[in-house]
Parts: structure tokens; C-alpha cells; sequence
């Protein structure tokens, strides 16, 4: 996996915990993500592009994933939203925010169907 990807995963992750404050259990996550990864650097490069400014990381996030998933094959964008719905679920439920917001990146992604599948599940 290269540092792109690595930032992908890890700025997908940050900028969805954040969207409500990042708690202790989501901290550990991230944490676990960069050893599995060896993406020490990937990582404090997402939290702070979601420090820059934390009312508008989202949108900006959405248009820097956009850019970038926008040309993976269908089953890697699945897989990345599937990965964020699952890291929510961590900590035992996910906030209507979250899932909102996931909503909105797996339509901007053409995956929306696939992601609403596992939702249901």
C-alpha cells in the first residue's frame, strides 16, 4: 500500500471520528491503523489536516477523497466505506452524523447501494 492510500484510509477515519469529537476508543483505532500500516507519518499528516480547521474538514476531506477514490475500481471504494462504517462501529453504535456523513461520501462514490446493504446486515 503506498502513502496515498495509507493518507486515504487514515483521513477517512479522522475526519468521520471527529465529526463529533474524537473519543478514546477511536483514538486507539487510528493509533492501531498506522502500526498495522507503518503509517506513522500518514496519520498526524490526517489529523492535521483535520486540526487546520475542524468546522470545515469534512467538506474539505470529501473533496480530497473524491479526487483521489474517484478513480479506484468499484470493490476498493466498497471496501473503504465498509471500513468506515465498521471503525464506527467500535465503540458500539454510530451517530446520525456519522452515518450521514458516510452516506455522503458513498454517493459521491457510486457505492451508496453497497453501503446501505451492510447497514442493514
Amino acid at each position: 500500500m503506498d502513502s496515498t492510500e495509507k493518507k486515504v484510509r487514515l483521513l477517512l477515519k479522522s475526519v468521520i471520528y471527529h465529526y463529533h469529537g474524537l473519543d478514546e476508543t477511536e483514538r486507539v483505532d487510528l493509533e492501531q491503523t498506522s502500526r498495522h500500516l507503518d503509517a506513522h507519518r500518514e496519520l498526524q499528516w490526517a489529523l492535521d489536516f483535520v486540526a487546520e480547521d475542524y468546522i470545515t474538514a469534512f467538506d474539505r476531506a470529501r473533496t480530497y477523497l473524491n479526487d483521489i477514490i474517484g478513480d479506484y475500481p468499484k470493490p476498493k471504494r466498497i471496501d473503504l466505506i465498509n471500513m468506515a462504517w465498521q471503525s464506527n462501529n467500535l465503540k458500539g453504535y454510530v451517530t446520525e452524523m456519522e452515518a450521514t456523513a458516510m452516506l455522503k461520501l458513498a454517493r459521491d462514490w457510486n457505492v451508496e447501494k453497497e453501503l446501505i446493504d451492510l447497514v442493514m446486515r
